[in-house]
């Protein structure tokens, strides 16, 4: 008995093992051939915006205005809160990316280089069909993935002229403090650092604040803002729609497979934060007496000194590791009962500053488990036979690379939210899984953002989806040529757009597949 304990234990070690390392091949891959850098272009006099700072000189591409790198705030100090931009005389070219935030390792893995970084990066990234026109138009804020730890709003990947063309909407993506440039909690060493812990956070608010001040001269709504996310993105909504001090500055969330257990449905405690910087501070041979020496430490040192304390300190906290067996602690939000008063999820609803916000929220089939080691193992008949039911149009042989991961706590935040009685839930599933890798994580982006695909039915899906996003930032209802009356979720109803070849709406449709795969959890 004890040599089979031991044999199990081992056989999950190294599955664990195997889907790190898949998690990592997919991450360079996708780094590697999707996420190059939006290219630099030529600037027109014909896209000149006078902005509260400033005129700004963007270009005209494909009809579409675009303007890169525009500068939303300033952070000439690490771990406070960036200022206002400075006023500007000359025009400003808007022409290429500005820098991106320092990268923190992510799942264990490095952080990369850390070239094109800087901690002043708070600048953003626009797409308008016109300008100086009067009309005011959706505004769909872009929050990218990556965790709170890596990633850029300068990806190709997320270039908005795609949907901004053909939604006539005006599209924004932001840079930000990521990983330990923003969320190393140092609030307990005097009042200058009263916001470190989310001074990621405090850079999204300060754009959303540029955005309610400027965006009428891009030919944008600023009583019409929503805020739209994957993966990490995802969670950054949710972060959004927690804070008292992103309330009012947008209207409308989508989340897109944006939460697991410890990055969404909860974030870090202030108990955890606390003790995290500690171990760092003490690593890096800093105390409250020379708190100032913090600003002058290489990222390099940071990030060593960060790794081994973000372990010891999930261990202590017995935080679990999103992927894999063990535990784990990853960069994000401090409940800190200021700047984060709670969870999203609270214990019998949600948090209270999202209550009024309409929210559009649901994940991929397959999210990671198609990914080496990362499926169910072998299933019982009767779990297959679930699979099935709730997808009847699926080969069963996949049942076992169904999600619950994110699944289950995104069921979870829209439950909760549903609960609590006051704007609107909507669900999807995206089920797309045209590839070999099926629907996996982030396979539904580039049909949101409505990037040519192969005609046929994925072109038809990409104008759906897009279309979707779209009507839900114009009027609070998702809906596109093609798909069936999408139906508020609530406990009782639940109701799930499937978007795929052949979109429909369905009632609580994998209830019993997630019970069997996962008999424990409750949402």
């Amino acid at each position: 008995m004890k040599k089979m304990k031991l044999w199990k234990k081992i056989v999950i070690l190294v599955l664990a093992l195997l889907l790190i390392i898949g998690i990592a091949v997919f991450f360079f891959i996708r780094n590697l051939f999707s996420q190059s850098p939006i290219e630099r272009a030529d600037g027109s006099d014909d896209a000149v915006v006078q902005t509260a700072q400033g005129a700004v000189r963007g270009s005209i591409e494909e009809g579409t205005y675009q303007y890169l790198g525009i500068p939303y705030a300033r952070a000439e100090e690490r771990f406070v809160p960036a200022e206002d931009v400075e006023s500007w005389d000359d025009i400003l070219e808007a022409t290429e990316c500005g820098p991106m935030s320092p990268q923190s390792a992510m799942l264990g893995m490095g952080g990369g280089s850390q070239e094109g970084t800087d901690n002043n990066c708070q600048n953003l990234n626009l797409w308008t069909p016109g300008i100086g026109d009067g009309k005011k138009r959706a505004v769909m804020v872009w929050l990218h993935g990556g965790g709170f730890s890596t990633g850029t709003a300068n990806s190709e990947e997320f270039n908005g002229g795609d949907l901004s063309k053909s939604g006539d909407v005006v599209v924004v993506s932001v840079n930000h403090r990521l990983g330990v440039s923003g969320f190393l909690d140092l609030s307990a060493y005097g009042d200058k650092y009263q916001y470190s812990a989310n001074a990621g956070l405090t850079d999204i608010v300060k754009s959303l604040e540029w955005i309610q001040e400027n965006i009428e001269a891009f030919g944008g709504d600023p009583e019409n803002v929503t805020l739209f996310g994957q993966s990490g993105g995802g969670a950054k909504v949710l972060s959004m729609m927690t804070s008292p001090y992103a309330k009012e500055l947008f209207h409308r969330g989508i989340v897109q497979s944006g939460a697991t257990e410890t990055m969404g449905v909860t974030f870090t405690s202030q108990e955890a934060s606390t003790k995290l910087a500690e171990r760092i501070l003490d690593r890096l041979g800093i105390s409250g007496d020379n708190i100032e020496d913090i600003q002058n430490v290489s990222l390099e040192e940071l990030e060593e000194a960060s790794q081994e304390a973000l372990q010891e300190t999930a261990e202590e906290f017995q935080i679990p590791a999103p992927l894999g067996a063990g535990y784990a602690m990853e960069w994000g939000p401090v409940i800190d009962g200021d700047y984060m008063p709670t969870n999203p999820v609270t214990e019998d609803s949600f948090a209270e500053n999202g209550k009024e916000i309409d929210l559009l929220i649901g994940s991929n089939l397959n999210e990671w488990t198609m990914l080496m080691g990362g499926d169910q193992g072998a299933l019982p008949e009767e779990t297959v036979q679930a699979y099935t039911v709730a997808y009847p149009d699926k080969d069963p042989e996949n049942a076992n690379k169904v999600d619950t991961l994110i699944r289950l706590p995104m069921l979870k935040l829209m439950s909760h939210k549903a609960d609590q009685g006051g704007a609107n839930v909507y669900a999807y599933m995206f089920t797309w899984d045209e590839t070999r890798m099926g629907a996996f994580h982030g396979a539904e982006i580039p049909f949101v953002f409505h990037h040519p695909q192969d005609g046929g039915d994925a072109q038809k899906l990409a104008d759906q989806v897009s279309a979707a996003w779209v009507n839900f930032a114009k009027t609070g209802v998702p809906s596109a040529d093609g798909l069936p009356e999408w139906e508020a979720y609530d406990r009782e109803g639940q109701a799930t757009m499937i978007l795929d070849k052949n979109p429909m709406l369905v009632y609580g449709h994998d209830n019993e597949l997630m019970r069997l795969l996962e008999p424990d959890y409750e949402y």
